[in-house]
């Protein structure tokens, strides 16, 4: 039996609905694993705190977020995840109101620049190259699954 191999985990945070929906269909219908969140807040991750991730597991393998969201900004969540050993390689933030700081921010939390509206085509181009980056071994976290879960998986 050939052995299955895991679909690229992508977290996607967007309070367009329209551009978020939008994004989850193309992302699905080209094999990826798809969650999307109107605000970084409404994420699991951020009631875990500390990353619930074991040694070589990711939450994902790629995060796509707005940075200008309702109550907490893309850079906010990008940070407190890498605050809290985030492993994920592949992080791109987007914008169509960049400041110089937020840009600066970005650069250094290592995430792909995208200012709206953006190329489509730059987009897949660059899942694409991240698509290469992900290592077919890798281990993703259950981070979804409800606390108590967790608990038991990871104590």
């Amino acid at each position: 039996m050939p052995e299955v191999q895991m679909k690229p985990r992508v977290l996607i945070f967007e309070d367009s609905e329209i551009l978020r929906s939008t994004l989850e269909s193309i992302l699905i219908g080209l094999g990826f694993e798809v969650f999307t969140f109107s605000d970084p807040g409404m994420c699991p991750l951020c009631a875990l705190g500390d990353s619930i991730c074991p040694l070589n597991h990711a939450c994902s393998d790629i995060i796509i977020s707005d940075v200008n969201m309702p109550t907490k900004s893309g850079l906010e969540f990008i940070k407190e995840r890498l605050d809290n050993g985030c492993k994920s390689k592949c992080r791109a933030l987007m914008s169509a109101n960049w400041s110089d700081t937020d840009l600066q921010k970005a650069q250094e939390f290592g995430c792909r620049i995208f200012h709206k509206p953006f190329n489509l085509v730059e987009l897949l181009d660059w899942l694409k190259d991240c698509g290469k980056r992900i290592e077919s071994e890798r281990e993703l976290s259950d981070w979804f699954a409800s606390p108590k879960q967790q608990q038991r998986k990871l104590g």
